[in-house]
Order: structure tokens, then C-alpha cells, then sequence
């Protein structure tokens, strides 16, 4: 994937990702568009997603775990339809996309983040 016309620079959106991963803190679509300099509309958030999407392909070369999963909806801090079609079929996931099992899975995914993160520099 290119990174003409994409929202923002996914260097800055890595960057925003790596700190929050960091932190071993999941981030909220609105959180990450506010620090981009934008306001939260859908037409945006599915911008982001598409920058998201770039990180991970970018992650997985690099032999990095992913850090879309990290971008969570402030209403149930589950990731949104855009990661789960891609993620969970990577992780061999059948289940729903909402409730216990998928937050189980979530967390699995984020932790693997948080802890890969926790003693490194987002510089790498």
C-alpha cells in the first residue's frame, strides 16, 4: 500500500501507537484523530483505519506485533469492524465480534504489544 492519500503520516500515527503500547494502554479512534489534529467523524475514522492498516503491514515485515488492535471505540474498547475482518481471521478467531470472547482475544492481542514495547524506544 501506498501512503498517498492517507490521513496522516503513519510515522506520527506509529509513533502515537508505539506510545500507547508503551503506556500498556489501549487508545480510542476519537484519541488518535484529536491528536492528529482532526475531529472524530466516520468518514475520518475509516481514513485512520486505512493508515492502521499500512502500520501493520509495515509491523509484520519488521517482525513487530501489530498495533491496530490498540485503536479501540470508546463504547466497549473493542476495535472496530475494519480490524476484526483482517484480525480475526489471522488469529484463526470464529467467535463474535463483541462480547467476553472477543475482548479475551483483544486483550491477548494487546498484550502481545504492551509487552514488546515495554522496554523499547519507539525509535526502533
Amino acid at each position: 500500500m501506498s501512503e498517498a492519500g492517507l490521513l496522516a503520516d503513519p510515522a506520527e500515527v506509529r509513533a502515537i501507537l508505539v506510545a500507547s503500547a508503551q503506556a500498556g494502554q489501549a487508545i480510542s479512534y476519537s484519541e488518535v484523530l484529536e491528536l492528529l489534529g482532526h475531529h472524530f467523524t466516520r468518514p475520518k475514522m475509516r481514513q485512520l483505519c486505512k493508515v492502521l492498516s499500512y502500520i501493520d503491514e509495515e509491523a509484520e515485515e519488521r517482525g513487530e506485533p501489530e498495533l491496530a488492535v490498540l485503536v479501540v471505540r470508546q463504547s466497549d474498547g473493542l476495535p472496530g469492524q475494519g480490524w476484526w475482518i483482517g484480525g480475526a481471521k489471522k488469529h484463526s478467531y470464529k467467535g463474535l465480534w463483541q462480547g467476553s470472547e472477543a475482548a479475551d482475544l483483544i486483550r491477548r492481542v494487546q498484550q502481545q504489544a504492551f509487552d514488546y514495547w515495554s522496554d523499547r524506544h519507539g525509535d526502533r
